[in-house]
């Protein structure tokens, strides 16, 4: 059998549904000599025949019947898609596709990203977590609009991006209420040989946090190290030990984890910085994370 032809059976269909000739041809703009036309190729085609003459009237054959059965599926299915086609770009919002660098506390992340969702026109939303190195290869093929980092993007990498600095950060030293309950003296000095959650080691403010310690002589009781902030933060917030996270999100970390803020320090800065593909930002969502963050985020601090 020769492969359907689709034309021929929505001329098929029309006539079933018009119940004349005259009538489908008048609904398809074609004479009536046509549509009789296509309906022998189709017949021909499908070796069957789809009517027969009663009197003035086209009736349905068995065969008719069933091929209409189809017909209407296929027809109703297309209208669909083509209302769907129509609708689509009305409905559905534009993405804005952002990466998150591991190093990148998930609470400085939201406060990072939060203006994009209160332009006028926000789009919708996707965040992707992961290594640097891969983030900056999907940001290259454009399966991303930015990268969020804790450093600049390496030179190693030969991927076509640029930095553009959000701002930065002095650090705030948090803990539990019963943990800081054991503790005595006045800070930095009662770090020494209190129990201490360490950033990992894909953390860039790790090696100058541990740097600071030892300039101040103090030697915290390291029980455990953490590459995902969040769950750091979690463990600092059941007593388990003394954390640090960025001064710019020390209020929202003492309202969400129910911490207090012991010191701080402006001696050791964590930089926070949008890698975008674009030398001159021009992503409206870009933008106003880039304002907003010069703005608001990040507040000049002093040690």
């Amino acid at each position: 059998m020769a492969s359907l032809n689709y034309k021929h059976l929505r001329y098929f269909w029309m006539v079933a549904k018009t119940g004349s000739i005259v009538r489908a041809g008048q609904q398809l703009h074609r004479t009536p000599q046509s549509i009789s036309g296509q309906l022998q190729e189709l017949e021909t085609a499908l070796d069957a025949e789809l009517f027969r003459h009663a009197g003035r009237t086209l009736q349905l054959t068995d065969v008719g019947r069933h091929v209409l059965a189809y017909a209407d599926q296929i027809f109703t299915l297309g209208d669909e898609l083509l209302d769907e086609l129509r609708e689509q770009p009305a409905r559905r919002l534009p993405e804005f596709k952002v990466g998150i660098a591991e190093g990148v506390p998930k609470s400085m992340a939201y406060h990072m990203i939060e203006p994009a969702l209160r332009m006028d026109e926000a789009g919708r939303l996707v965040c992707r977590e992961g290594g640097l190195a891969f983030l900056l290869a999907d940001l290259a093929v454009h399966r991303l609009d930015m990268v969020i980092a804790d450093r600049p993007m390496p030179n190693h990498l030969h991927v076509r991006g640029f930095n553009h600095l959000l701002g930065e950060s002095g650090l705030t030293f948090f803990g539990a209420p019963q943990l800081l309950a054991t503790l005595s003296g006045e800070f930095p000095a009662l770090l020494h040989q209190a129990p201490f959650l360490l950033p990992g080691e894909d953390v860039s403010v790790r090696t100058a946090l541990l740097h600071w310690f030892d300039e101040r002589n103090l030697r915290p009781r390291i029980v455990g190290e953490f590459d995902d902030s969040a769950l750091l933060n979690s463990f600092g917030q059941t007593g388990t030990g003394i954390f640090v996270a960025p001064t710019a999100t020390a209020d929202y970390l003492c309202e969400q984890y129910r911490v207090r803020a012991i010191g701080s320090t402006n001696v050791v800065k964590e930089q926070f910085y949008a890698i975008t593909t674009e030398r001159r930002l021009q992503h409206p969502a870009v933008l106003a994370i880039s304002k907003a963050a010069q703005e608001d985020v990040f507040r000049a601090q002093t040690d």
